[in-house]
């Protein structure tokens, strides 16, 4: 995510701070009555919606009952402050115990030193065989364990069944048949296909599983990049996808496919509700693939701050959490679903056609797990679909140059 403020500058006086108020030191959110015993644990997240809240209020009630002396104080943040909140927290002394990060925002926490290193506890705790690998390895940096997965989600592609009946095809799996049918489905002011290809984060979210399906990566982009944009760009020269999509959020986009205005999206499982209260008739598939089949890794984890006084109640909170009879109702809550395999057969997700086609596609899901550089790769990333896809430059030209770019981003891996 962009965000006003220099992050790396940010990072560094971050660490400064943190090294400097002592990281252990008793920290302000941090407190314990110490007549009854009881630890007061500050929990950040960024659900801020009142439609999590009642999933939120059940899971604290819970650990407050089942955990001993244990009490939780949640603060809640917008999506996009919470990360900037909790670097700037390092400066002032104010940051909390617990945290539910965006999986991608491991990427600058894990090299800050703000994240408690968990790996003792999780070794001991010995389920992390229990979870997709993806989500997993998205907590693991440089051979630690700096978290575990809250919760998971990912892209596929929703149809309208209707308008792909009328037409006579079938749901794509290949990019041929993507374009393919997104030609024979478009027609007047519908468009084929829906994506968001906004210059953000949430863009490049659904631009990185193109570059992998290709072949390719973020360190091969020249080649496979140039690949992507220009399947892309394709389907824009086409009228297969419109150009707006450079400005669309996926929620736009979901807006467009249940307004009947985009017969495909590329979406995740969080836009299901919406669509739900709609009388369409809709199917999921997973993302046509090219080379590989791929999709991109969404979610968030928990993490634990190592400027806690409280760091082993922190985890028996997050160890409690993950018990199946605590993290099913919370999912199910949230309409989430689980990085656990072994409850790939409990919840909503075991008979939603839907949710199973998005749970089926996590083993392949993939973090955008690149370094302290990824905000900087992101960056580039969302430019080069910017500039091709609003037709200012070419799919070969834009990836050499976004490739130095990136080059220089992974660098600091």
């Amino acid at each position: 995510m962009s965000h006003p403020v220099d992050r790396r500058a940010l990072l560094r006086a971050a660490g400064a701070g943190a090294a400097a108020l002592g990281l252990g030191s008793a920290l302000a959110g941090c407190g314990s009555d110490k007549e009854s015993g009881t630890v007061t644990l500050t929990w950040w997240d960024y659900f801020t919606l009142d439609n999590f809240l009642p999933a939120f209020t059940r899971l604290i009630k819970d650990i407050e009952a089942a955990v001993p002396g244990v009490r939780i104080e949640r603060r809640t943040f917008p999506f996009a402050d919470l990360e900037r909140q909790i670097t700037l927290g390092a400066v002032s002394g104010d940051l909390p115990d617990i945290a539910i990060v965006d999986n991608v925002s491991m990427n600058s926490l894990a090299g800050s030193g703000l994240l408690a290193d968990l790996t003792e506890q999780v070794d001991e705790w010995g389920q992390a065989d229990q979870y997709y690998k993806g989500p997993w390895d998205g907590c693991q940096v440089d051979g630690k364990s700096l978290g575990i997965p809250n919760n998971s989600n990912c892209l596929a592609l929703y149809y309208n069944t209707r308008m792909l009946d009328s037409a006579g095809v079938e749901p794509p799996a290949t990019w041929d048949q993507l374009a393919d049918t997104a030609q024979r489905l478009t027609s007047g002011e519908r468009f084929g296909l829906a994506m968001s290809a906004i210059r953000t984060e949430e863009g490049v979210f659904q631009f990185l599983p193109f570059l992998w399906q290709a072949g390719g990566d973020l360190d091969t982009f020249a080649t496979y990049g140039a690949t992507a944009l220009a399947f892309l760009d394709d389907l824009v020269a086409k009228g297969s996808l419109s150009e707006q999509c450079v400005g669309w959020t996926q929620q736009d986009v979901n807006t467009r496919f249940v307004n009947g205005r985009a017969a495909m999206q590329i979406n995740g499982p969080w836009q299901l509700p919406t669509i739900k209260k709609t009388d369409m008739e809709y199917g999921v598939v997973a993302l046509p693939r090219d080379r590989e089949a791929a999709t991109c890794l969404g979610g968030e984890n928990w993490v634990v701050m190592a400027s806690s006084d409280h760091q082993d109640k922190a985890w028996q909170v997050l160890e409690y959490t993950q018990q199946p009879s605590v993290l099913v109702p919370y999912l199910v809550g949230l309409g989430n679903l689980p990085a656990r395999k072994d409850l790939a057969d409990t919840g909503t997700w075991a008979s939603d056609p839907a949710l199973r086609v998005f749970l089926g596609q996590l083993p392949l899901a993939r973090p955008r797990q690149y370094g302290p550089g990824y905000a900087d790769a992101s960056q580039a990333v969302a430019e080069a679909e910017q500039s091709v896809l609003t037709g200012t430059a070419s799919p070969t030209a834009v990836a050499r140059t976004t490739a130095t770019k990136l080059d220089k981003a992974l660098e600091q891996r």
